[in-house]
């Protein structure tokens, strides 16, 4: 366990962290949600290391997290304005915005159709790292269908010695995960609705830009 508390402080640990990125290990992250488990977004070979550790199939693509609105040009294509409201409005926060991925990407997440999930975590320790390696396939760090780890220990006792590097900041903020909104269609649809409510994103964008219950 690398301690990740204080900004003063945790130097060595995120360049550990970053170290382990770097040379294709995965690692597990602090959140304002749950824990993640984590690695390079554009190494293949780590992605499927995470899925393999969560014990989840390509099926099941990992979000990336990225450190900033502006990262999502980059990586994402068509994005609509409704979508991009709620971006500038809940990032960083506990909204992952499903969208078209840019085809021209060197990577491999999974069976994606074509899309990306985003999100920009608000917490301190984990941009501090996303500046530092960039985009990160990250997925709530446990073993699928067990309960989301809100501290480093219990990622461990989920993930154990699958994970090159635990980086622990306490308990997380939210303890909930982020709400999942699909950006892919005419109009916004709630996926899973976790930290962010559909009234907040409602009042954001307007109840005509979501989909209702049937759509």
């Amino acid at each position: 366990m690398l301690d990740t508390h204080d900004p003063a402080t945790w130097g060595p640990s995120l360049d550990a962290a970053v170290d382990a990125v770097h040379r294709g290990a995965i690692i597990v992250l602090p959140t304002d949600t749950v824990y993640g488990v984590g690695a390079n977004a554009f190494s293949p070979p780590a992605v499927a290391a995470v899925l393999a550790a969560k014990g989840r199939d390509r099926q099941m693509p990992p979000p990336v997290l990225i450190p900033a609105v502006r990262t999502v040009d980059g990586l994402a294509r068509d994005v609509s304005e409704p979508a991009r409201a709620l971006m500038e409005a809940c990032w960083p926060g506990a909204l992952t915005v499903i969208v078209r991925s840019q085809p021209s990407l060197a990577w491999d997440l999974g069976e994606t159709g074509g899309t990306v999930a985003l999100r920009v975590p608000d917490h301190a320790a984990a941009l501090a790292l996303l500046n530092r390696t960039g985009p990160l396939a990250v997925t709530s760090a446990n073993r699928t269908g067990q309960p989301a780890a809100t501290t480093a220990e219990g990622a461990h006792e989920q993930l154990g010695d699958a994970v090159a590097v635990y980086l622990d900041a306490g308990d997380s903020p939210l303890g909930v995960a982020s709400t999942i909104v699909d950006a892919t269609g005419d109009r916004l649809r709630i996926v899973r609705e976790g930290g962010i409510t559909r009234d907040r994103i409602v009042e954001i964008v307007g109840e005509d830009a979501v989909a209702g219950d049937d759509g």
